[in-house]
Parts: structure tokens; C-alpha cells; sequence
């Protein structure tokens, strides 16, 4: 694991965004986490430093768990970033689009084996985001192709 968060300090970081959100010093979206956060930390077990993460709207867990600074994170979203946080640094990126994240977590992954660079792409996407048509066609190349990609399908409830 990149970082040592825990469940406490995840829940506790979406609790100061929602609190920020509602004092209006955030003014613009947020998509905030709950109820997963055993699910987050165990696919990030996983991670390392060098690996690629690609996701939604909704990635202020993916973020810490990769690594971002707290403080860093905070700032951006205090700045109306929430739902299209991108750090290169740390080789993670969202997109506000629906499903606009998927393709470029395809030609990252396509990188990667055409390089054999020694690292594997994670790709966050959400529930309804899965039934769409880019999402379907890019799992199928990925498979057919055997790229180092995983998706990972959200549900709000989960």
C-alpha cells in the first residue's frame, strides 16, 4: 500500500469536504464517498507508486490512497476541482465526463505493454457508466488484447 490511511481518516476527509461544501467555501460539485472505504483500501493493497489510476467524478479516495498530500487534495477541491481532479505527479487522473476517463485508461495501458513498462492501469468507473457503449468496447479490446488494466465498477450503494 502507498499510503497508511485507514477507514477513520477517509471517512473523516469527506466529513471536512461536506462541511466545507455546505459553508459554501466550496462552490462547485462534489461527488462525496461513503460506505465503501474497506473496498477502497483493499483494492489499493495492490497499488504501487508507479501504477496509473483512472476515474470518475468521484475520486477523492483514489487520490489519497495514491498518495496525494491531504493538504494538496483539500486545496484543489477548496478551488472547485472535486470532480476533475488530475494529479501527473502521482499518475492519476478523473474526468467529469461520463465515461471520458475509459479510453484514456485504454491508451495508458496500451502504453504500458507496448513498452513493457512495469506498471498496471486501474480504471474507476461507475455502475450506469458500465452499460455504456465506450465502456464495453474498451473492456472487450482490453481483454482481447490482454492489456494490464483492471476495471472496477462503483455502485453508489456499495
Amino acid at each position: 500500500m502507498i499510503t497508511n490511511l485507514n477507514k477513520d481518516d477517509l471517512i473523516n476527509f469527506e466529513k471536512e469536504v461536506a462541511q466545507n461544501f455546505n459553508e459554501a467555501k466550496i462552490k462547485a460539485p462534489v461527488h462525496l464517498y461513503s460506505s465503501n472505504e474497506d473496498v477502497m483500501l483493499d483494492i489499493f493493497k495492490n497499488v504501487k507508486s508507479n501504477d496509473w489510476i483512472f476515474c470518475s467524478w468521484r475520486s477523492h479516495y483514489q487520490c489519497l490512497l495514491k498518495g496525494v498530500p491531504r493538504d494538496l487534495l483539500m486545496k484543489e477541491i477548496l478551488e472547485g476541482k472535486s470532480i476533475s481532479l488530475c494529479f501527473p505527479k502521482y499518475n492519476i487522473y478523473s474526468s467529469a465526463i461520463v465515461g471520458g476517463s475509459i479510453p484514456i485508461a485504454l491508451g495508458r495501458a496500451l502504453a504500458c505493454k507496448f513498452t513493457n513498462e512495469a506498471s498496471h492501469v486501474y480504471c474507476f468507473i461507475g455502475d450506469m457508466t458500465s452499460e455504456s457503449g465506450i465502456a464495453h468496447e474498451v473492456i472487450k479490446y482490453s481483454t482481447n488484447h490482454e492489456l494490464p488494466i483492471t476495471f472496477i465498477i462503483e455502485d453508489n450503494t456499495k
